[in-house]
């Protein structure tokens, strides 16, 4: 069984996916952070498309959720590396390339056996997994968003100005929002969850909530 969690940036959706995977002792699967592990390796091609796609099918990447959502390539873990700003400036232009998305698309099917997993991303209920049990898109306004981002880095000492935060996340709505493949847009059966409306706690169990009744649903 899979539920899916789609959105923009700093809408809290993988804060939320992570929340309900703890509290449901379900399987959590962060796409973003493929895409991100995707976009270290386009860094260090020094953006050379050509390069890069060596790079790309010649590594290995894996990746499990144990308390947090791990990535490795080629054995390297990538988890902290890949939330720095650079490749938050980055991740946008790389995840629009059809052969990215489509390779980590591979890979997240593959990740999928025969448990209940939560994943979040910006495609997933419209082209990833158009058939998830659980559908849910998560907004909030830019502001609210960039304030969530800007305090997350400052707790990781990640020395950055609101405005850049706010800046960049503007940025990546116009991107994710017109890139060719795979838009970022609410899947018609998706459920909509305003985060600017709920506190943390209160949209983890708006979310729980519907995920446990489709796992009774499933057990029927």
């Amino acid at each position: 069984m899979i539920v899916v969690i789609d959105g923009p940036a700093g809408s809290g959706k993988s804060s939320t996916a992570l929340a309900v995977a703890q509290k449901l002792k379900i399987q959590y699967l962060d796409s973003g952070a493929l895409y991100r592990a995707a976009t270290h390796l386009f860094l260090k091609s020094e953006e050379s498309v050509p390069l890069f796609f060596e790079t790309l099918y010649k590594s290995h990447f894996s990746f499990y959720f144990e308390d947090e959502f791990k990535v490795f390539v080629d054995d390297l873990d990538l988890t902290q590396i890949i939330r720095t700003p650079e490749i938050s400036s980055k991740v946008s232009t790389v995840a629009a390339m059809a052969e990215v998305r489509e390779f980590v698309n591979k890979l997240m099917h593959k990740a999928i056996p025969s448990d209940i997993y939560i994943a979040d991303g910006r495609d997933l209920g419209t082209a990833v997994f158009p058939n998830a049990e659980c559908k849910f898109f998560m907004v909030a306004n830019p502001s609210t968003r960039a304030k969530r981002r800007h305090l997350e880095l400052l707790a990781k000492g990640i020395d950055i100005s609101y405005q850049e935060v706010y800046d960049d996340i503007q940025h990546r709505d116009k991107i994710d929002s017109t890139r060719e493949k795979d838009p970022l847009k609410q899947a018609e059966d998706a459920v909509l969850i305003d985060t600017s409306e709920y506190s943390f706690d209160e949209q983890v169990e708006i979310i729980a909530g519907h995920v446990r009744e489709a796992i009774q649903q499933n057990k029927l």
